[in-house]
């Protein structure tokens, strides 16, 4: 009858080498509760503008991950790291914890209270969109110096397919082909590459190929702006 009375009120009756199972399980599911990367609450961006001289632009385009302070009710703890940054070095980051084992992805680290409007961040690292934007004819001049074959120059992106950098879409990278012959060879080559540390990871992946600098140099102006992904 006991047992039957259980059945009716919908309770299940666990053997004692289950619980630890259980607990696991639930100590899982709470992990899974923490949030995924989001916008900057806007209290925190105001203060990386007023405090860390952060262009309020890039401020905008940043990512923050956040979850309860274990010390403090009320409190948030949150980090602030570049997603660009994160997709060049192929890091998924899907909570905070994410960033637990990847701390050189952390430009900001600490602490906001949405209610009293508080905010701690300590600054880890700089983050910055500050490079130079050159113009189609300087993007032309820098493609002709290319004198020796193979030789290369990249531009960082602010379009494309590729990640990382300044301006968060990659570099486009311009080579002097090593065979140019000028028979029936395209004298540039025109790559997609991904930017870590401020470098092109190598080549990257072909785009395509030319005779014409003045064409390359408008597909490349056509993405070199000001940061805005």
């Amino acid at each position: 009858m006991f047992w039957k009375h259980n059945e009716s009120k919908g309770v299940n009756l666990l053997e004692p080498k289950e619980v630890p199972e259980l607990m696991r399980q639930k100590s899982v599911k709470k992990e899974e509760k923490l949030r995924g990367p989001q916008a900057i609450p806007e209290l925190v961006q105001k203060y990386l503008v007023a405090e860390r001289r952060m262009d309020p632009d890039l401020a905008k385009l940043l990512k923050a991950v956040m979850r309860k302070s274990a010390s403090q009710e009320g409190l948030l703890n949150i980090r602030v790291f570049d997603e660009s940054e994160a997709l060049a070095k192929k890091v998924k980051v899907e909570n905070y914890t994410s960033l637990d084992e990847h701390q050189d992805l952390v430009g900001y680290e600490g602490w906001v209270d949405l209610e009293s409007k508080r905010v701690g961040l300590l600054e880890k690292k700089k983050i910055s969109a500050d490079t130079t934007i050159f113009t189609e004819a300087e993007i032309l001049k820098k493609i002709e110096e290319l004198g020796e074959p193979g030789s290369t120059a990249f531009f960082y992106m602010a379009r494309g397919g590729t990640n990382g950098g300044p301006l968060g879409m990659g570099a486009t990278v311009v080579e002097l082909d090593p065979d140019y012959s000028g028979e029936k060879k395209r004298k540039y080559s025109v790559y997609s590459a991904d930017v870590v540390d401020m470098k092109p990871v190598g080549k990257g992946n072909k785009v395509f190929d030319s005779n014409k600098p003045k064409d390359v140099a408008r597909w490349i102006k056509n993405g070199h702006h000001k940061r805005t992904y």
